[in-house]
């Protein structure tokens, strides 16, 4: 039997406005990130990711610390990153630091690793950017053999090596639940298969049923390399409101000046409203009321067949009462209906 389907939410502490149009004092906003995870975990949701960042929009850049608060807060919700940011990071200090959340939350830490479609971290940290794949692979490859918790012996070009190295603390169950985030590559999408990591889907424009290739050759690969099955889930932004309409309509402004300001400094031009539009309706943007946006989900859930559909609830400067809202129609309307509706779907006929 398959494990039940699980639901996520996810944010980058998006730096907000309050009530008179002004920024929010970082400090605040990460403060606030706490109070939206305890309201996810009261009502019922399975798991929360909070991204790593290292620029002026977003309050969040040691989501650790963050997820580590949330752990004392709360009592079910798993907590993971969305992303860890592995190229300039770590995997020492990545596996330490999670091992550390585990013990806290009493084994609800869980590890999103990729490479960031941001790259601030680079000059940060002094890693030289034409060395980006190279990067990730080498540390994957490194927190691959660190995740079974025994004597490390490793070897590679860009860090030093371990020889019989342990690494601390060891977790209680003996193994993090890390996943691979992927944002629509085969060679990410097999090299997460090989690793024997779950796969994390970022679906963050167009139909979501085109990422269907990429959960069959996932699966290929796992049988090929004699693997059992993983889970595959799903990242996709959203926002929920009582209507349609006034969903759409609060997000809206807050979704062009995001899209916008990310536009000017990769050379996209101005995002549209009629772009919007066809995203809430035929893309991945899912936003609605929560009949609406749980009809969507379930439509993705059934065609790509995945194990868990993460919610990125923040927007831009979207506030944060507004994002509060949004979590508890998830929790209490949107995943009861989404779990009615895929109870409802005829199972696929049988090939054999």
């Amino acid at each position: 039997m398959s494990a039940p389907l699980e639901f996520g939410i996810d944010t980058f502490g998006d730096v907000t406005l309050d009530a008179d149009g002004n920024r929010l004092p970082y400090a605040q906003v990460i403060r606030n990130v706490v109070e939206e995870a305890v309201l996810a975990d009261s009502v019922g949701i399975d798991a929360i990711g909070i991204g790593e960042h290292h620029r002026d929009d977003f309050a969040i850049s040691a989501p650790e610390i963050v997820l580590a608060t949330i752990a004392g807060r709360t009592e079910r919700i798993r907590l993971g990153t969305a992303v860890t940011v592995l190229s300039s990071d770590d995997p020492v200090r990545v596996f330490e630091k999670f091992a550390t959340l585990d013990a806290v939350s009493q084994g609800r830490a869980e590890i999103i690793l990729g490479r960031g479609s941001f790259t601030e971290s680079f000059p940060l940290f002094g890693y030289d950017l034409a060395q980006y794949e190279e990067l990730f692979e080498e540390k994957l490859d490194l927190l691959f053999h660190l995740l079974p918790e025994g004597p490390v012996t490793w070897e590679g070009k860009l860090r030093p090596g371990l020889k019989d190295q342990h690494v601390y603390p060891k977790t209680e169950s003996g193994r993090l639940r890390t996943w691979v985030g992927v944002g629509g590559s085969p060679q990410s999408v097999v090299r997460a298969a090989s690793y024997a990591m779950p796969l994390m889907l970022a679906i963050i424009g167009g139909q979501p049923e085109r990422f269907a290739p990429y959960v069959d050759l996932y699966h290929r690969a796992l049988t090929q390399l004699e693997v059992p099955r993983l889970p595959v889930g799903v990242h996709s932004p959203g926002y929920l409101a009582e209507t349609d309409k006034q969903a759409r309509e609060e997000l809206w402004p807050h979704y062009r000046a995001m899209h916008d300001r990310i536009g000017r400094e990769r050379g996209w031009g101005p995002t549209t409203r009629d772009r919007f539009e066809a995203e809430a309706d035929e893309g991945a943007l899912y936003v609605g009321s929560p009949e609406t946006v749980a009809a969507k989900i379930a439509k993705t859930v059934s065609t790509l067949g995945v194990d868990r559909f993460e919610f990125k609830y923040s927007s831009g400067t979207l506030a944060h009462e507004k994002l509060m809202n949004a979590i508890r129609l998830y929790g209490e309307e949107v995943v009861p209906q989404v779990r009615r509706l895929l109870a409802q779907t005829p199972a696929p006929a049988s090939t054999s």
